[in-house]
């Protein structure tokens, strides 16, 4: 049996098996497997607590004591993984993994002793630790009562095995679960960390691509340019003008690469004038007629506010581009500790996540900063994009 047998209770959304029928179904021999393996799998925790345990203690009085402790419990959740994946895989309780050890901490395990005491606080294995060690009376008795019963209690026995394997159900929740909301949170964290990477080295190459093809190229041309006016000076003084004349051409064009490369990196108006003037910049720019309200008595953090500048720079290019709208709106207001941006056009409408429009890189990079991305476009239009960020206040990280 897998995961997909388990049935999320509406109220709670916590995993639910399915309903006990006669004959036996393909659940309650999976329920009657998982309480016969019950007792090898519970000797064998419970025999590693007390041999990891009684060793460590016995070796404290050496300088092995401690970090032999630490390895058996590092040990130990390799146990509580291999005891989720079996309810996982024969009663459909899915628990998720516990953040790798030092994650609760601001830094990693630095050195020897740093690991030693990040092992000796580590609540994930000393959780599974108890949950092996109070386990063996437990496996014992719904082992020998799943065997009885498949002899003497055979009309019953789905129903014993169920009361049974909801008890384990509740074991494995409470004990080998992540310790609470924020190991879950962490461990998003994480994931968010990785698309915030992804999404900076990207911006970079684009960077370095834009310098590169761009302004760089001009700039190595005009220089060539200038030194064939230089030479030409003396001898031909109106192909020199000529040549010059064509390389102050060229600066203008290389100046303007350059502010436009360094407006998409972060424009002056938005740190000189904030959010209200550069949004409307923006939205002198678009094809389609913009309207911007931006109701802010005081101005986010750098950040935020660089986040909502280019989301909304985003989605207005959006509209440009694909939504044959006649109008558009741009809303910014702050709504208790949060940053509201509502984008709406008059469009066609049908805009998806997974369009191609960037739409599902946007959702991205707000979620990795603790935002939301909303999209509400069916089609024949009005698109609404709500987008939140988390309200800092200006100088603080």
């Amino acid at each position: 049996m897998t995961a997909s047998n388990a049935l999320p209770d509406p109220d709670t959304g916590i995993d639910r098996p399915p309903p006990v029928r006669f004959p036996f179904e393909r659940h309650t021999w999976s329920e009657i497997a998982y309480l016969l393996s019950n007792l090898p799998f519970a000797l064998i925790g419970f025999v590693y607590v007390v041999a990891t345990v009684t060793t460590g203690v016995g070796l404290s009085v050496t300088v092995i004591g401690l970090p032999w402790l630490v390895a058996g419990l590092a040990g130990a959740r390799l146990l509580g993984r291999a005891e989720r994946a079996r309810a996982r895989a024969l009663l459909g309780v899915r628990v998720d993994e516990p953040s790798p050890l030092g994650a609760h901490t601001r830094s990693r395990p630095d050195g020897v002793l740093g690991w030693v005491w990040a092992g000796l606080k580590d609540p994930v294995a000393w959780r599974t630790m108890l949950y092996a060690f109070i386990r063996l009376p437990w496996g014992v008795l719904t082992f020998t009562i799943t065997l009885v019963g498949l002899f003497v209690l055979w009309p019953v026995l789905p129903f014993v095995t169920r009361g049974l394997t909801n008890a384990d159900r509740s074991m494995v929740r409470g004990l080998l679960s992540p310790s609470d909301e924020l190991e879950r949170r962490i461990s998003e964290l994480e994931s968010d960390r990785g698309v915030v990477v992804d999404t900076a080295a990207a911006d970079l190459r684009r960077i370095e691509r834009d310098l590169h093809d761009g302004a760089q190229a001009r700039l190595v041309a005009l220089a060539m340019g200038l030194g064939l006016a230089k030479e030409k000076l003396t001898e031909d003084p109106e192909a020199a003008a000529d040549m010059v004349a064509e390389a102050h051409g060229e600066v203008k064009l290389a100046l303007q690469e350059l502010r436009e490369l360094a407006r998409g990196i972060h424009p002056a108006v938005l740190t000189d004038r904030g959010l209200d003037a550069a949004l409307s910049a923006i939205a002198s720019r678009c094809t389609v007629p913009v309207t911007v309200t931006v109701e802010l008595t005081e101005r986010p953090a750098e950040a935020i506010e660089g986040i909502a500048y280019f989301t909304v720079s985003e989605l207005l290019q959006n509209v440009s581009k694909h939504s044959g709208a006649r109008t558009a709106a741009v809303e910014v207001r702050r709504t208790e500790e949060r940053l509201l941006i509502q984008v709406r056009d008059d469009g066609r409408g049908g805009a998806r996540l997974d369009g191609g429009t960037g739409m599902s890189g946007l959702a991205e990079r707000l979620g990795a900063v603790d935002g939301l991305f909303v999209l509400d476009s069916p089609v024949g239009g009005p698109t609404l994009i709500t987008a939140e960020l988390p309200w800092r206040r200006r100088g603080t990280a």
